[in-house]
């Protein structure tokens, strides 16, 4: 198994696919240890894609001396990328913090970064995602995991995907399971995103950036990813229509991954029509 000392900890990586290099990132979870099937569909036809496991959850260890920050995150996937040689790559965002970490990279470490996409991403928290994710830290430690996958897999999934997808979502083999049995690891994680603000920072970025809407979304709708369109130059707004906070069923993966290839290739292009 891959694993590198990187910014002073143990930590997990896969490569999966050949071709230009790309970085993906997800939320409080990790597409490694065979969850790569997770990853947008062609994506490893055509790209060297990059996984790893966050601090603390999957084979990555933490510092717990170490005050999480987003930053930190950010620093840790800017030292996997060096490790491996890797420049001019593609960052992808995929949910919550992986959006958040992507954007520290391309404001702080632009010589990395070839192009950024976010989905289901904050630049700032409002006091409504506070509560919320303070509430599903509050429901993990008080009631247990179980009580905690249920809540947030019903605030993040698309409701007919649910009722027909739930005896095979929930459960220990369902999402979020890298968090179970791992409170400490989750809840700083939590502190990392309620703490995370970029927003005044992200007229710097110049990376070529796409920002995906999803209107469903309960968590991070357009209301905090509309912003950071608005905020960095040139930014490419994509509204996927029913889509929640979490990409799910075969016709939405399929848009979703048609969208965001699509982007992937018009900047491959232009930065080889430029060279």
């Amino acid at each position: 198994m891959p694993i590198a000392t990187i910014n002073n900890h143990q930590m997990y990586y896969e490569i999966h696919g050949e071709g230009p290099p790309l970085l993906l990132m997800g939320g409080w979870g990790t597409y490694c240890h065979g969850a790569h099937y997770h990853l947008p569909r062609g994506l490893t036809d055509h790209y060297q894609v990059v996984i790893f496991d966050h601090r603390g959850i999957g084979e990555s260890d933490d510092d717990l001396t170490v005050t999480p920050s987003m930053r930190l995150y950010a620093d840790d996937a800017a030292g996997l990328l060096e490790h491996l040689g890797l420049t001019d790559v593609h960052l992808i965002g995929l949910v919550g913090m992986g959006a958040c970490i992507s954007q520290e990279l391309a404001i702080n470490r632009p010589d990395l970064v070839r192009s950024m996409t976010n989905l289901a991403a904050w630049a700032r928290p409002d006091t409504f995602f506070t509560d919320q994710i303070e509430m599903l830290r509050s429901v993990h430690r008080d009631m247990g995991w179980e009580a905690f996958q249920k809540l947030v897999c019903v605030l993040s999934l698309e409701p007919e995907f649910y009722l027909a997808n739930r005896d095979r979502v929930l459960g220990p083999q369902g999402p979020w399971r890298e968090v179970n049995g791992r409170f400490e690891a989750h809840s700083r994680l939590i502190d990392a995103c309620l703490a995370h603000d970029t927003l005044d920072r992200l007229p710097s970025v110049s990376a070529p950036t796409l920002i995906v809407h999803c209107p469903l979304d309960q968590v991070t709708g357009p209301r905090l990813t509309v912003p950071i369109a608005k905020a960095i130059p040139g930014a490419r707004e994509v509204t996927l229509e029913g889509a929640a906070h979490v990409i799910a069923g075969r016709e939405l993966r399929g848009r979703f991954a048609k969208v965001l290839l699509d982007f992937l290739h018009e900047v491959d292009a232009a930065q080889a029509q430029s060279a």
